[in-house]
């Protein structure tokens, strides 16, 4: 449900238009296009849906002016959004004609905070759908990294209707790893960064977050570490959440052949939060799954091999 005249842009940018008639149905500014500036900033609008009785305001990014919609869902860590997750992938997508939504989920960048004692996976499935609906897209290709991946198979399974493909890398719940101590390493890391939120936190969890440390520069930490802080609720709320219910993910593979989107699962080799052996798990129980997975690579597969990732997820919805 959402709120009339609830979408609002974050400052009038270059190739938007005044609130008007949305190419895809619905009322909302006219997303950045191709040739366009897409920059965060350019791209960078606001929503306002109805959770559990009461108004949500969502941040995201919209560019691109496709027939085809893809929605982009960002992974939990401190900081996260959809932009810091997928900027090296959205260029491309819009090339290709889509129309790409990034969505920063509740309690992440410039989302209103909240504390969540359900399902996280939920709630931002439900999240979604609110977005979807107050921008009149009936259906979207759903990319998914780590929660966006849990996101994206809860939505896929409360909507299948609304789903076109599914790409899901390092995450989509398809249960903990027989083979690896839980939580694993990554996942503590985590957890300690969001209690601690300092720059020796960050570089501790970034070190096993990615394959080749040597990708990540001072910018990028000081960038992350700077979202973290410009939003300590959103630290404290996700620490509140986890005391209440230390299972926001939880385990749908009993429920994984429900889901019949053609789906491409994406993984690292090297992954040190969710274990390859889950990706495995996912294609066993998808009806149409596909599995990559890339050598020297961690939990970030679309930022750590941006250019294969894009011409495989091109390729993938194309075809």
């Amino acid at each position: 449900m959402t709120h009339p005249a609830s979408t609002t842009p974050a400052g009038r940018a270059p190739g938007r238009s005044q609130a008007g008639p949305h190419p895809l149905g619905g009322s909302a500014d006219v997303p950045v296009g191709r040739g366009a500036d897409i920059t965060e900033a350019a791209t960078s609008r606001f929503v306002t849906i109805e959770e559990g009785g009461q108004p949500l305001r969502l941040h995201y990014n919209d560019c691109g002016t496709g027939d085809e919609t893809v929605v982009m869902l960002h992974g939990s860590g401190p900081g996260a959004s959809g932009w810091a997750n997928f900027n090296r992938n959205v260029e491309p997508l819009v090339e290709a004609g889509y129309r790409v939504v990034l969505l920063d989920c509740p309690g992440w960048s410039r989302s209103d905070t909240i504390v969540n004692t359900g399902s996280r996976s939920a709630l931002n499935a439900r999240a979604l759908k609110g977005l979807m609906d107050a921008l009149g897209i009936a259906k979207a290709h759903v990319i998914g990294n780590s929660m966006g991946a849990h996101s994206a198979v809860a939505f896929a399974l409360e909507h299948p209707t609304r789903v076109g493909k599914l790409v899901l890398m390092g995450g989509g719940t398809g249960g903990t790893s027989p083979f690896v101590p839980m939580p694993t390493e990554g996942i503590k890391l985590i957890g300690a960064l969001y209690r601690q939120p300092t720059i020796e936190n960050l570089k501790r969890m970034m070190s096993v977050f990615v394959y080749d440390t040597g990708s990540l520069t001072d910018a990028l930490y000081q960038a992350r570490l700077d979202n973290m802080l410009a939003r300590r609720e959103h630290l404290e709320n996700f620490v509140k959440s986890s005391e209440a219910n230390p299972k926001q993910f939880p385990d749908v593979g009993h429920r994984l052949g429900e889901i019949s989107a053609p789906t491409l699962v994406i993984w690292g080799r090297d992954d040190r939060f969710v274990p390859l052996d889950v990706g495995l798990r996912l294609v066993a129980g998808l009806q149409d799954a596909e599995l990559h997975v890339f050598s020297r690579c961690g939990h970030w597969a679309q930022w750590e091999h941006a250019q294969k990732f894009n011409r495989m997820v091109r390729a993938f919805l194309a075809d």
